[in-house]
């Protein structure tokens, strides 16, 4: 008893400041998507935690070790949106001494996967709760209704445009003054034109090109010299690029993300499978050590290494964007597809530069190249063994001039414009074949 008075008496001497403190946070953030969302702790020591599911009402409580409730952590609270698909609330409190719990109510069923990541580039240590839906949603049959209700708005459309002229034809025309004469012809209703036909050899099937706008969520990408942030530069085209291909008949446009939210390199691959793609686009706006470095580049994936040392330096940083958004390594779905990405095959290479080349010509165009010929790396977006897949660089962000030009909402234009084309000129020249693959 005299032992533990005594230690109290100390407590009280040396003060807060002085007693050993647990973790500080740092940041909270949340990332809310139709795909997951995720909420990222960040602390100056590593966080250690214990969770469990709820019912009536649905709710996921965490318990956060060695951690004092705190103004910062309270801030998690004010940081949920209200359209967030899965999470409605988040409330924090001090359930034990040093023990914080964490208790979010859901929307819906969930399947949360919880884990923690080490300091890396700007971030010190992270505890992320990726918030998953129970019942994944398929993607290409939400594509194939889209496509199906853009095609009945245009069809009500052009009803409401027929009909109107129609209207105006059935109005009595005033009679000019004179001697009556025999009555004006009726004006012959002139049946619609059919739309035209699909080109000979064309598949009946819908075309879909899945575009890929790198980074996003917790990895911001390379950070221009006025803070302008790649991830936000390459949704904003890909948004573009989406509007751009849905216009042609017969042809959708899939995006790994269409958010501010991250998206794992395998599972970027794994996204354009199941919907078939028939191409695969990873939009960049990377960064070089010297700021000099300028102008657009294409790549494709390679075989037998990279064909320069620049190609070999941007594939390493590019591969490194799962250590900076953060994957969860004991995902068992990640690792068979690392298996699956290592099947790629010469003649997804083939048709890979065959695109790459069309899409460079293209851009080309709009501005300077950093390369007149499509370059080749292994890039582990490109790895998907049956889909012709290239990563376009858009321009070097790093450089102030092309910082500024991606910043330009015409230049963005006129580069989706070019991308568009490319991918047009490609198809032109290599009609899609049936699909007889599953997935």
């Amino acid at each position: 008893m005299k032992r533990r008075d005594a230690l109290g008496t100390l407590a009280l001497l040396l003060g807060p400041a002085q007693i050993v403190r647990g973790a500080s946070i740092v940041a909270v953030r949340v990332w809310p998507a139709d795909d997951y969302t995720r909420v990222t702790i960040e602390s100056d020591t590593a966080l250690s935690e214990k969770h469990f599911l709820a019912q009536n009402p649905q709710r996921l409580v965490i318990d956060i070790d060695g951690l004092e409730l705190s103004p910062a952590l309270r801030e998690l609270v004010g940081k949920v949106r209200n359209d967030d698909p899965f999470i409605d609330g988040v409330r924090v409190g001090q359930n034990q001494p040093r023990v914080v719990r964490l208790v979010i109510d859901l929307k819906q069923p969930t399947a949360p996967q919880l884990f923690t990541l080490a300091p890396v580039a700007a971030y010190q240590h992270r505890m992320v709760f990726d918030l998953y839906p129970v019942q994944e949603r398929d993607p290409l049959l939400a594509l194939i209704r889209e496509k199906e209700q853009a095609e009945r708005q245009a069809a009500e459309a052009v009803r409401d445009a027929l009909g109107e002229f129609i209207g105006k034809l059935d109005k009595p025309l005033a009679a000019p003054p004179g001697p009556p004469g025999p009555p004006p012809a009726a004006p012959a209703l002139q049946t619609p034109a059919p739309p035209p036909t699909a080109a000979a050899g064309r598949v009946d099937r819908l075309i879909v090109v899945a575009l890929d706008p790198g980074h996003g969520g917790e990895d911001p990408g390379a950070v221009g010299p006025s803070g302008l942030r790649e991830k936000d530069v390459v949704l904003a085209i890909a948004l573009q690029l989406r509007e751009k291909l849905n216009a042609n008949p017969g042809m959708r446009a899939m995006l790994t993300r269409d958010a501010d939210f991250f998206v794992p390199l395998n599972e970027r691959v794994r996204k354009a499978r199941r919907v078939q793609a028939d191409l695969f686009v990873s939009i960049h706006a990377d960064a070089f050590f010297k700021p000099q470095a300028r102008g657009a580049s294409v790549f494709a994936l390679s075989e037998r290494g990279a064909s320069s040392s620049a190609a070999r330096w941007m594939a390493d940083r590019e591969n490194a964007a799962d250590i900076v958004g953060g994957i969860n390594v004991k995902n068992r779905h990640a690792d068979v597809m690392r298996t699956l990405l290592d099947m790629s095959t010469a003649a997804q290479i083939k048709d890979s530069l065959k695109l790459g080349g069309e899409v460079l010509g293209q851009i080309g165009k709009v501005g300077r190249l950093h390369k007149a010929q499509v370059e080749q790396a292994g890039f582990a977006v490109l790895k998907a063994p049956d889909i012709p897949s290239i990563l376009v660089e858009t321009a070097f962000i790093s450089n102030p001039e092309e910082e500024s030009k991606l910043r330009d909402p015409a230049y963005q234009a006129r580069l989706v414009d070019a991308l568009a084309r490319g991918i047009g000129r490609y198809f032109a020249r290599n009609p899609p074949l049936a699909r007889t693959r599953t997935l």
